[in-house]
C-alpha cells in the first residue's frame, strides 16, 4: 500500500471546492478532451470552473480553447487565463512560455513540483470545481495529484481496444490503491457515422470498455464517437461551441457523486 498525504494542498482552494481528475493508462485516448468537455458542461450550467493542466510536457487545454495569452501575476498568485465564451480558468504552462511550441525537457521531480506550484501559486479562489487534466500513465504527477490534492473523485478515459482496456485496469487499481474514488469511465472513439447511409462504423471494434467497466464495477458514464466537427473545433480553439457535448446532461449526476465520494469540511 502506498502511504498517502491527501489533502495537503486543500488550503490554497476554497472550502467547498470538487476536485476531479481525469486519468488514462496512454495517451491518445481523448483524455484531455474529456476534462475539456466536462468543464464546458458545468459552467453551462452556470457552475464556476477551473481547469488544472497538469499534463506539463504535452498540454493541449489551451489550444482546445483558444487561450494563448500568458497569464497575469494578480498580487501574489497568479490569476489563472479565463475562456472567451463560459469564463471558464485556466492554468497550463504553454501560457507561462515564451512559444507555445518549446519543449519542456524536465525530470520527474521538476514537473511534479510545477504541478504543485498550479495549485500553491494560482488563485482559484472562486472555482467550485476544478478538473485537473492529468498526463497519461501512473507515474508522477499522477502520484503527486492523488497524494496532494483534496480529490473528490476520478474519470478513466479509455478507447475499445483490448490494449487500452488492459492499461486503463493498471489506472483504476492506482487509485483503488492510493484510496481515490474512481467515479467510472469515458470511452472514447467508439464510432463514426457514415455520410452517406447513417450507419455507425466501430473503427476499432467491439466497444469493450462497459465490460471492463462493469468488471471493476464502474459506470461507463459516456461514449463518444468519432466527431469531424468535434476535431476541427478543438484545433480552432473553439471546443466551448460544440453542441453536441455528452455530459450537459450528467452534470447534476456528476455533482451528486462527487459530493458522495467526501471532501473538505
Amino acid at each position: 500500500m502506498v502511504a498517502s498525504d491527501q489533502g495537503d494542498l486543500g488550503e490554497h482552494l476554497p472550502a467547498d471546492a470538487r476536485c476531479l481528475a481525469v486519468i488514462s493508462g496512454k495517451g491518445g485516448v481523448g483524455k484531455s478532451l474529456v476534462a475539456g468537455l466536462l468543464a464546458i458542461a458545468f459552467a453551462r450550467r452556470g457552475h464556476s470552473v477551473g481547469i488544472l493542466d497538469a499534463d506539463i510536457t504535452g498540454p493541449s487545454i489551451p489550444c482546445m480553447f483558444g487561450v494563448r495569452r500568458a497569464t497575469a501575476a494578480d498580487g501574489s498568485r497568479l490569476a489563472p487565463a479565463r475562456t472567451r465564451a463560459l469564463g471558464i480558468r485556466i492554468m497550463s504552462l504553454n501560457l507561462l512560455m515564451e512559444r507555445e511550441d518549446d519543449p519542456v525537457v524536465w525530470r520527474g521531480p521538476l514537473i511534479a513540483k510545477t504541478v504543485e506550484q498550479f495549485v500553491t501559486d494560482v488563485d482559484w479562489s472562486d472555482v467550485r470545481y476544478l478538473f485537473v487534466d492529468l498526463p497519461p500513465g501512473t507515474s508522477d504527477v499522477p502520484l503527486t495529484v492523488m497524494q496532494r490534492l483534496p480529490l473528490n473523485g476520478l474519470i478513466a478515459v479509455a478507447s475499445p481496444q483490448d490494449l487500452v482496456a488492459m492499461i486503463v485496469r493498471k489506472a483504476v487499481k492506482m487509485a483503488a490503491l492510493m484510496n481515490v474514488p474512481m467515479l467510472g469511465v469515458v470511452s472514447n472513439l467508439t464510432y463514426v457515422v457514415c455520410p452517406e447511409c447513417g450507419a455507425r462504423v466501430r473503427l476499432f471494434g467491439p466497444e469493450r470498455n462497459r465490460g471492463e467497466a462493469g468488471a471493476a464495477g464502474l459506470p461507463v458514464l459516456a461514449s463518444i464517437p468519432v466527431d469531424p466537427e468535434l476535431s476541427a473545433l478543438c484545433d480552432r480553439g473553439e471546443l466551448e461551441s460544440y453542441e453536441r457535448n455528452p455530459f450537459d446532461g450528467l452534470v447534476d449526476h456528476i455533482a451528486e457523486l462527487l459530493d458522495g465520494a467526501g471532501g473538505r469540511s
